[in-house]
């Protein structure tokens, strides 16, 4: 099954199933925003839960904080956002879309690639075990040409961006015949620059109004708290500051479901160092987070870092972590070295003094940073892409399962009675009374058995629970296992011991300590 099929159904299965909904879908939608629904929301939970944990639980040098998603507008001047935070936007003058011309090239550059990818997949199947890949990439023709293709399009594209130079990425559109998805034609217009951050008034009056903005990061609203956090916890360096927040972008070419969207969650993590040890943080940190993904299990082959060729204006040193998605390799989380460009520029603009005095050196000096950057949503669509599943079973029947790590499965333990009657309902019930407090359980009774399991699989409830008639002779239940289907006679007082470990989140803390 083609990959674009593959993601399209999952995109309907996030709907199908409780997941994800369009926002205000009963009003046909609003454009590149989605609301969660019950078993998304639960999932979504044990994502944020799972990173938060793994930051401010097991380490001791950082801590959490909530700032307000309204700031004082001076922040973004400080922080460049008013001056430079801007997408190269092109129109087509016969479908009046408007597009990224990053995102087109970028998109062009993945065709070359993509070609190439079809040509190894197609003489890999041809040639079996014998196949050597690293030979037949190097010697074949057309995976040379569309090689050569592909990195002289990056070596434009990288300088055009490094430059700032609009008119540049036009020209690479017009000499690729990159065209229009809608109208098929060529018929560009100029490349320019676009804002991405939202306006809005603050105030009770018209005359007495002033503009702010919706934050298009979290971070900042850690800058703006270094100082606050650092005296009243007395942090000593190196330390972090840890925030879960919503964050919203005017993106115009919002794609891809809920991989790029107006108002999206973001995890960051600011861990203030001393200047001159921030390279070696930053290595130690790459490692660390992708430790924290590999942890879920999903390959490492599905995991990859993207080392930044055109850094930030405050950077010296960024890497993406990517993710495999049905749709490629996509960036789900940031790690860059900032310097101290934020904290020097709040102090600017502020005027107020933002330094760390150092008692091992007897100076004061402003710190540098490290920061991870994960967002929520892309994370979510990660895990989704991976454990979406369709199986077929003895006997030709399939079925839908999403594999999910049961730590963040929305719901841990499915409890279901053979029937509805009889005192079976009653002692199912029981048995969620008693397990709800440990983990999140589900009744359900309509239905077959069968269909039931069915269910959920497809919301990717790791454990099923059948009550029947025996269970009220001796206390005993079938539980099943949802990737095996494996099904075993289990007492009630073991079944929180069987379960709680395995879909804890501290059964994947363990796995990166």
């Amino acid at each position: 099954m083609a990959q674009e099929d593959v993601f399209k159904k999952i995109v309907s299965h996030c709907k199908e199933y409780g997941f994800v909904f369009p926002s205000s879908d009963i009003y046909d939608g609003l454009g590149a925003v989605y609301d969660y629904g019950q078993n998304g929301v639960e999932l979504k939970n044990n994502i944020k839960q799972y990173w938060w944990q793994s930051m401010v639980l097991l380490h001791e040098n950082i801590v959490g904080i909530d700032a307000a998603i309204f700031m004082h507008p001076t922040t973004w001047k400080a922080s460049g956002h008013v001056d430079a935070f801007n997408d190269p936007l092109i129109d087509n003058r016969d479908s009046k879309k408007r597009y990224r011309a990053d995102v087109l090239i970028e998109d062009q550059i993945a065709k070359y690639e993509e070609k190439i990818n079809k040509e190894v997949a197609k003489a890999a199947k041809k040639f079996g075990d014998s196949f050597d890949e690293a030979k037949f990439r190097e010697t074949n023709p057309r995976v040379l040409e569309n090689q050569q293709k592909r990195d002289a399009l990056h070596q434009r594209y990288s300088d055009a961006m490094n430059a700032g130079d609009l008119e540049a990425l036009k020209q690479i559109i017009l000499d690729e015949e990159i065209v229009c998805p809608i109208s098929g034609t060529h018929n560009w217009t100029d490349v320019r620059q676009f804002n991405l951050m939202f306006k809005t008034e603050v105030g009770s009056t018209a005359e007495g109004t002033s503009t702010i903005y919706l934050r298009p990061e979290t971070a900042q609203g850690i800058f703006v708290n270094y100082l606050n956090v650092q005296k009243t916890g007395r942090m000593k360096l190196p330390f972090g500051i840890a925030q879960i927040g919503k964050a919203f972008r005017n993106e115009i070419v919002a794609r891809q479901f809920i991989f790029r969207m107006r108002e999206f969650e973001q995890m960051e993590m600011q861990f203030f160092v001393k200047p001159g040890t921030e390279l070696e943080w930053f290595e130690k940190w790459k490692q660390t987070r992708m430790g924290w993904h590999q942890a879920l299990g999903f390959g490492a082959e599905n995991y990859r870092f993207h080392d930044h060729e055109k850094l930030a204006h405050y950077a010296n040193a960024a890497s993406d972590v990517e993710f495999k998605m049905p749709f490629g390799f996509k960036e789900v989380e940031g790690i860059h070295s900032r310097t101290n460009f934020d904290l020097g520029q709040h102090a600017k603009y502020s005027g107020k003094k933002i330094e760390y005095f150092d008692p091992e050196t007897n100076e004061s000096y402003t710190p540098y940073v490290i920061e991870t950057s994960i967002g929520v949503d892309r994370m979510f669509l990660s895990v989704m892409s991976h454990s979406y599943c369709e199986e077929t079973l003895e006997g030709g029947e399939s079925r839908v399962v999403l594999k999910l790590p049961p730590a963040l499965a929305p719901v841990k333990l499915a409890v279901m009675p053979l029937v509805k009657k009889d005192g079976l309902p009653e002692k199912a019930h029981e048995i969620i009374r008693d397990l709800r407090f440990h983990f999140n359980c589900k009744y359900d009774e309509k239905d077959s058995i069968g269909k039931r399991y069915r269910r959920q699989d497809a919301v990717g409830t790791p454990f099923c629970v059948t009550v029947d008639y025996d269970s009220l002779k001796d206390n005993t239940v079938t539980l099943r296992y949802r990737d095996t289907m494996e099904q075993k006679r289990v007492r009630i007082e073991e079944l929180r011991t069987l379960i709680e470990d395995e879909v804890s989140i501290t059964s994947l803390l363990k796995k990166i300590m």
